[in-house]
């Protein structure tokens, strides 16, 4: 399969992305807020459920990149950003909206009760794959609650 680009401009688009990004992985070094330009980035290794078919016992991640735009202030819970080597698992985005207008907060919630919620003019984000896959073994599992 080729690279996956995806954008999303509305809650919609959002939940389809956030399929795509669960159980992504990344290191705290690999987020990055840029105030001026108002983007949140995360580099990431995505497991590439779109292949995740019963029939093989491998599977693949491939190296992504998620720049959340229109970003006027970044939160954290859970993540100690001067340990650059902790590892985190994403579990979902989230958005919820302030009032009647499009901006409100976008919330990228972790494993380990971590958070990252972002204060956003509006929806507007961008998956992109940056690099070839590799073969991994390990398909992540969720236990039943």
């Amino acid at each position: 399969m080729d690279s996956l680009k995806l954008l999303a401009l509305d809650t919609e688009d959002l939940a389809v992305v956030s399929a795509h990004l669960q159980d992504a992985v990344f290191k705290t070094e690999g987020l990055a807020y840029d105030a001026r330009r108002g983007v949140f980035s995360i580099v990431a290794n995505r497991f590439v459920w779109e292949k995740a078919m019963p029939r093989g016992r491998t599977f693949e991640r491939r190296r992504s990149v998620v720049a959340i735009k229109r970003v006027n202030a970044v939160r954290t819970i859970g993540i100690d950003r001067g340990n650059g080597d902790a590892v985190f698992s994403m579990l979902a985005l989230d958005f919820t909206p302030k009032g009647e207008g499009p901006e409100g907060t976008l919330e990228v919630l972790l494993s380990g009760e971590a958070s990252i919620a972002l204060d956003v003019e509006c929806v507007e984000l961008q998956l992109a794959d940056t690099g070839g896959a590799w073969e991994t073994s390990l398909k992540p599992r969720h236990p039943a609650v």
